[in-house]
């Protein structure tokens, strides 16, 4: 589904060059639950962020379905990403002025389908998440653990290809961390492709594929560590 070949990533604050990543192949198959592991700094954010054509490689190439999308221009990028990727981030990144159904919509908006079938696909994917009895609620009235499950639902909105979490449960207690991993893995046996970042083990353990960066190179990539 996803091959990466050879990709790197250098970027330059004055007249300090830094390589995020280095020399980065990787590849993806389709219903992959894959976890990416390392310290800060080791280039994790920088990959997923490719991974997710939210950044472009300073070198490489990046194949999605065989086709080499590097040198696409912005539009076609932003087409790609709607149709293929759902982000899940740390800070939810949900529209605070938004109730949690009109949040899972958006991204239904910007693919341009009808206002009724943008209605009945965020209903039944917070009910999925077990949201629906929140839909009128807005971000500042919902807890972290009910936030992230509504912004999981909004990644979820436009059936794509691969879900990329970053740090999913960075700003959530341990008992709603599970709970948030239970959906991804839920999510994952029914089909859905999930790429992850993590610091933490534990967190790291709900992937079935463990992939470890440091200082911008991959140093392990295999089957995940499960926890005793």
């Amino acid at each position: 589904m996803i091959r990466l070949h050879e990709i790197g990533k250098t970027y330059y604050l004055t007249k300090v060059e830094i390589q995020a990543l280095r020399a980065i192949t990787l590849e993806i198959q389709r219903g992959e639950f894959v976890s990416i592991m390392g310290p800060s700094g080791s280039g994790k954010s920088t990959l997923l962020n490719i991974l997710g054509v939210l950044d472009l490689p300073t070198s490489g190439a990046y194949y999605l379905e065989g086709v080499d999308i590097t040198h696409l221009r912005d539009k076609e990028l932003a087409q790609i990403r709607n149709r293929h990727f759902g982000f899940i981030f740390q800070s939810y990144n949900l529209f605070p002025e938004l109730t949690a159904l009109e949040n899972v919509m958006v991204p239904m908006m910007y693919a341009r389908r009808p206002k009724s079938e943008r209605l009945a696909r965020a209903k039944e994917l917070l009910e999925q998440v077990e949201m629906a009895h929140r839909l009128d609620h807005f971000p500042n009235q919902l807890s972290g653990g009910e936030q992230q499950r509504v912004a999981i639902a909004r990644a979820l909105a436009n059936n794509p290809t691969l879900l990329l979490a970053d740090e999913p449960t960075g700003n959530l207690a341990t008992e709603q961390s599970a709970e948030i991993m239970s959906i991804l893995q839920r999510l994952n046996e029914q089909g859905t492709t999930v790429v992850m970042v993590t610091h933490d083990p534990r967190i790291s353990a709900y992937g079935k594929r463990l992939v470890r960066l440091q200082d911008g190179v991959i140093t392990a990539d295999g089957p995940a560590e499960r926890s005793a």
